[in-house]
């Protein structure tokens, strides 16, 4: 395809809601189509993320300026008026009459019917006129008025504030909807962290060392990140704060075995590699055979060495690997909630298949538990902040394992000391992705 910013991001949230396909993927295949440049590519971006992360609360401002109903609307009209509305409300440096011209372009090209750019000419004039005096969302419940202010599904909401209460939910919303800089990992095997920042401000970017976790930047400014030339070197590999501290909790030791279980696309895999100096043996397994070269690909490029991944399901038995492990790492397959500002689709997810992921989360634990050595270590992860997911999972396994206890664990910065052996990271408190780990030591 060819086009604009505004196209791509239209041709990307249409291609989300109506085919299902994940933002972050889709927006990257229809930058690389259009042929967007950087500035562009940045623009499409931030259109694109700008009207997931406020589709409510645009909604609602819509509802109050349309006279036609929204579920009456073509779903390439919605989107039209959505990225409208995004621009005229929340992009100062965008005027509203480029807002609005741009608007009926792609209605007239993206529509069926010949009545949509009137009707998107009419809406979107009167929102600018409207522009300071937007409508109020008014009064209603708490939940409810934060699931329209920040755009998150009531039913999250819901069980949020049940946990939070609604001043710590409402940061954490407010956490979701914000932009946090790229996290970067420096491979320390090959290259020293000073080096690493050297080689990316040389390139344009804005790097910055992690206020608390060793060893990471914070990259801003990236451009195509995959083309630096330090990325290519194995200089650095992509992986949030929250995910590397469920590495550290595990206390790895050169020569160690590890079985990281769920490995795709390899980040935990890496990290394990790092910390055990490349010594030893790390195990990555996937149920997907294409996943299995990603990894490769990246331990090739990272130049690690004792990476052997391999296709494998972890809800079946491998009886050679029995007791065959020093740690077993269970990133498990979970509801993602906890990346919503990375990926704020995922908020919209249909919550009735989510229900089923506590038991296949309990069967991998079941079963991978059986690789650990006696004096091992099983480290049980997810990236959601659903309680179902996190601790009830770890409960009910320690209930039926007596031979599994907890262990406490220390990580860096605001985490510190973790007497009870699980913690979670929340995205308003820690700046991180929101993310559990749970460290279980098997008996001797």
């Amino acid at each position: 395809m060819t086009g604009s910013a505004r196209e791509v991001a239209l041709v990307t949230l249409t291609a989300c809601e109506k085919q299902g396909a994940w933002s972050d993927l889709a927006l990257k295949k229809n930058i690389r189509a259009a042929g967007l440049d950087s500035r562009d590519a940045a623009l499409a971006t931030r259109l694109c993320f700008g009207v997931q992360q406020n589709r409510l609360l645009l909604d609602f401002y819509l509802s109050r300026f349309s006279t036609v109903k929204l579920e009456r609307m073509e779903r390439q009209v919605r989107n039209v008026l959505r990225l409208g509305i995004y621009q005229i409300a929340f992009l100062t440096k965008v005027p509203p009459s480029a807002a609005v011209h741009t608007s009926v372009e792609l209605a007239r090209r993206y529509s069926r019917n010949p009545r949509s750019p009137g009707l998107v000419n009419g809406i979107l004039r009167s929102v600018a006129r409207n522009a300071e005096r937007l409508p109020v969302i008014g009064e209603q419940n708490p939940a409810a008025y934060l699931s329209i202010r920040y755009s998150h599904p009531l039913w999250l909401v819901q069980e949020w504030m049940s946990v939070l209460g609604p001043e710590e939910t409402e940061a954490l919303l407010a956490a979701d909807n914000g932009r946090p800089p790229t996290a970067a990992q420096v491979n320390t095997i090959h290259f020293t962290v000073e080096y690493v920042v050297e080689a990316l401000r040389a390139q344009g970017v804005e790097a910055a060392l992690h206020p608390w976790m060793p060893d990471c930047l914070l990259l801003r400014a990236t451009g195509d990140l995959e083309g630096l030339a330090p990325f290519q070197a194995g200089a650095f590999y992509i992986q949030d704060p929250a995910a590397r501290a469920a590495v550290l909790a595990a206390g790895l030791e050169p020569g160690m075995r590890v079985l990281d279980a769920c490995a795709a696309p390899g980040g935990k895999s890496f990290a394990c590699a790092i910390a055990m100096e490349d010594r030893g043996g790390v195990f990555s397994c996937d149920i997907h055979s294409h996943k299995m070269a990603l990894i490769d690909a990246g331990a090739r490029r990272l130049g690690l060495t004792c990476i052997h991944a391999a296709v494998q399901d972890a809800k079946a038995r491998r009886e050679g690997w029995t007791e065959g492990f020093d740690l077993v790492l269970a990133d498990v397959p979970c509801s993602g909630l906890g990346i919503i500002r990375k990926k704020p689709d995922i908020r919209y997810k249909d919550p009735a298949p989510l229900k089923g992921l506590p038991a296949v989360q309990g069967d991998i634990l079941d079963n991978i538990s059986g690789y650990v050595k006696p004096g091992g270590v099983l480290l049980y992860s997810t990236c959601t902040l659903l309680e179902r997911e996190n601790g009830a999972v770890v409960d009910r396994f320690l209930a039926a394992h007596p031979e599994y206890a907890p262990e406490p664990f220390v990580l860096p910065g605001p985490a510190g000391e973790v007497p009870e052996g699980r913690l979670t990271l929340w995205p308003h408190i820690h700046d991180t992705d929101g993310f559990f780990i749970a460290k279980l030591r098997r008996r001797l």
